[in-house]
């Protein structure tokens, strides 16, 4: 049975440039977005658990951010955890809803942003070439084991390679565009 699966390695490399788009989805552009709370998480009940288990985030205006909690006593809590998030968000408390205005971004905030971005992308191509590395030694030990001939294994190593230069274009296009965002907004 051989090691190499394509259908496996283009699946891992997939999930490298969706768990990408997610983390840049989290980056502030200046406009409300309720996608901006979703890596917070809340102590409450004695455990952590994200935000939208906790409560419901809408968008009621365009600079601002409504999160309407649905247990009272989880208010506090709620609150310290979007303030320890460091998302630059600071809270107002108004009944049972915590309402956030987006402040305007500074130029030097918007290039921490685009420089933060350009670090997860960078995350997301080690990860890629993590799964084209191991691609390349599952063909070898399939080679080695006489389960597929040099000639299978070289061109199975340039399918890799393509998929490889594929999903690292398009991470380096994900961040770009979102770079591009954050900078000219």
């Amino acid at each position: 049975m051989p090691q190499y699966d394509k259908a496996d390695v283009e699946r891992r490399m997939k999930g490298a440039v969706d768990a990408l788009k997610s983390d840049l989805q989290g980056l502030r552009t200046g406009r409300a977005n309720a996608s901006l709370l979703d890596p917070v998480v809340v102590e409450v009940y004695g455990s952590m658990m994200p935000l939208s288990q906790v409560a419901s985030v809408s968008v009621p205006e365009p600079r601002m951010l409504s999160v309407q909690v649905w247990d009272k006593s989880n208010m506090i809590p709620v609150e310290k955890g979007i303030a320890h998030a460091n998302l630059g968000l600071n809270p107002i408390i108004d009944g049972q809803t915590l309402r956030l205005p987006i402040p305007d971004l500074t130029q030097e905030r918007r290039k921490e942003l685009a420089k933060l971005a350009g670090q997860y992308a960078e995350k997301a191509k080690i990860a890629i070439r993590n799964v084209r590395r191991d691609a390349m030694e599952s063909l070898k030990t399939d080679e080695k084991k006489k389960e597929i001939s040099e000639d299978d294994r070289k061109r199975s190593e340039e399918q890799v390679q393509k998929l490889t230069d594929q999903y690292v274009k398009e991470t380096d296009e994900a961040a770009a565009k979102k770079e591009q965002e954050i900078l000219t907004q």
